[in-house]
């Protein structure tokens, strides 16, 4: 498209602020709209897969979280009681250089909203869009009262309680599942982790126990990892009842090593409590709205997944925008785009959770005894591989993008300073 437009969108998180970035390099006129007084990070760490990272060396932005994150090489879980594996990916199964990054929430936002005060995006603060007006063009109206616009396209990024995906055909609501975590970042203590790993404890799947590396949540500060304790958020309340001291010698009673993390833990308010739900939009675009990030599509956190699709709606966007003839045609691109790697890995991850996160006895035994067993016979390392790398099916080519190819170096926790 040759035109430049004039584009809002709702929400200053990763997803919002990679397509900020993307189309105001692209020549479009770009104003994110941010409900809280500062645009600030949610969440405690994540894992950036090879399609996210592709994404941000797309946007010059890949030696910035490098320099930040800590390489993970593969996912290991295991059984609390008996120490046998039961969870075990790696991946170099497959060919090439592929690794995952885990990074905390800051270092991703950090990045992402340097970058964005580098290229003067405009970011207006405490300003919630709580209706639209769509006609030939857009407007925009505000919590207080306020109209803005008008607007070519409004792109909404504001997450899994979206209050704009109403305004397309059969939006749908997420689903809540049953499981969520306690989570915290924690200082990174060593002695007995693998830093390069995600590594799991479960009892059956009602309890899953995790510990991921995520490196400096910016550049000088401590390595950190997050820590997290699965169980139903119904259930977060006699948790607390029983008292601290009860959940971590239940933590430690299953992984006797996390003593080193829950000893950071002096209070449940260091604690925050994940809930997660499942949802996927149909068509995440219509008349001059699209559709983005968890807004479009959620669900729980097992396959990692979540940032990454954030990250290839923004570059699907983009691309669709600057390729198609008009506003309309370049949502149908951008919808078509997206369509088969979103439903497809929305798919499995709705499959998967319940052999990690159930009240299910015979998923877990089927987990352990028979899963286990066929996950270690090719091609199943090899599948494995590619569905958390999230390249079972190939989510470049139709957005332009070619899969980044880097070497992490030898030292892969060196403390670079992040532009």
């Amino acid at each position: 498209m040759g035109i430049s437009l004039d584009i809002a969108i709702a929400g200053a998180g990763p997803a919002g602020l990679a397509t900020a970035l993307y189309l105001k390099r692209s020549g479009h006129r770009v104003t994110v709209f941010e409900r809280f007084d500062e645009p600030k990070p949610v969440g405690s760490g994540l894992i950036l897969q090879p399609t996210g990272l592709t994404v941000l060396a797309d946007l010059g932005l890949l030696d910035d979280i490098l320099a930040l994150g800590s390489r993970i090489d593969r996912l290991h879980g295991a059984d609390a009681k008996t120490g046998r594996t039961v969870l075990d990916v790696r991946y170099d199964a497959q060919r090439g250089r592929r690794f995952g990054l885990a990074v905390h929430r800051a270092a991703l936002f950090g990045v992402l909203f340097r970058a964005a005060t580098r290229e003067a995006i405009a970011i207006e603060t405490s300003t919630e869009i709580e209706t639209l007006e769509i006609g030939e063009r857009a407007m925009l109206i505000c919590a207080n009262g306020r109209r803005t616009g008008p607007f070519d396209l409004v792109v909404d990024a504001s997450g899994s309680r979206s209050r704009l995906r109403q305004y397309l055909k059969d939006p749908g609501e997420p689903r809540p599942l049953a499981y969520g975590a306690f989570w915290a970042s924690l200082g990174w203590r060593g002695e007995g982790f693998d830093e390069h790993a995600l590594l799991q404890r479960y009892d059956q799947a009602s309890v899953m126990v995790g510990v991921l590396p995520i490196g400096r949540p910016e550049p000088g500060a401590e390595k950190m990892a997050a820590f997290f304790w699965s169980l139903k958020p119904a259930d977060a309340e006699r948790v607390r009842a029983l008292g601290l001291d009860a959940w971590k010698a239940r933590v430690i009673g299953l992984w006797p090593e996390c003593a080193v993390f829950t000893s950071q833990i002096d209070s449940f308010d260091q604690l925050s409590l994940a809930r997660y739900g499942h949802h996927t939009m149909k068509a995440p675009a219509g008349r001059r709205l699209a559709v983005i990030g968890d807004a479009a599509h959620s669900t729980s956190p097992q396959l990692g997944q979540g940032a990454n699709m954030a990250l290839l709606d923004a570059a699907a966007l983009s691309h669709a925008l600057t390729q198609a003839g008009s506003v309309d045609a370049a949502l149908e691109t951008y919808v078509r785009a997206r369509r088969w790697h979103v439903r497809v890995f929305q798919a499995l991850s709705l499959a998967f959770t319940p052999f990690y996160q159930s009240d299910s006895v015979a998923l877990p035994f089927i987990r352990d005894r028979l899963v286990a067993t066929i996950a270690k016979i090719p091609p199943a390392p090899q599948f494995l591989a590619s569905m958390v790398a999230g390249t079972m099916i190939d989510p470049f080519s139709r957005i332009g993008l070619v899969e980044a190819q880097w070497d992490f170096g030898q030292n892969p926790d060196r403390d670079t300073t992040a532009s």
